[in-house]
């Protein structure tokens, strides 16, 4: 069903595979794109398990909006392992004006789609999602 507001859909593959990050923790990140052909939202890259938060921050394009979700693990200061899920809503500064509009329009429908977030974070440049803020809004 497309969102009333950008007419922009969500591809069924994106819920399945954010479900597979959050209860079977397969992957460390995905990273989403609106496909301007079919007018949906659709995967482009699934970051192994293994990957780090700078293998996911380099697969973001620098001058084209994405989302992203990303599975951060920590200790806390009582020695508990946890990991919170991070919508990310990355629109660079040097992206074209019509594409962070579809982005912005498109995001409230599209997280619904995600239930499990637990963070979210808007984005222009890296120093607005680097490992600091991550860690800070952990806690």
């Amino acid at each position: 069903m497309a969102n009333s507001v950008s007419g922009i859909a969500v591809h069924d593959e994106c819920k399945l595979k954010f479900l597979e990050l959050k209860a079977k923790r397969n992957y460390r990140y995905i990273v989403f794109k609106i496909d301007d052909i079919s007018k949906q939202v659709a995967i482009e890259k699934l970051g192994s398990h293994d990957e780090t938060y700078e293998d996911f921050t380099n697969s973001l394009p620098a001058d084209q909006c994405r989302y992203a979700v990303f599975d951060y693990d920590f200790t806390t200061e009582e020695n508990c392992h946890k990991s919170k899920i991070y919508f990310i809503a990355w629109s660079p500064d040097t992206s074209k004006i019509r594409a962070k509009m579809v982005y912005a329009s498109s995001k409230d429908r599209f997280k619904r789609e995600l239930d499990g977030i637990q963070v979210e974070l808007q984005a222009t440049d890296p120093s607005e999602m680097s490992l600091d803020v991550i860690r800070s809004r952990a806690l």
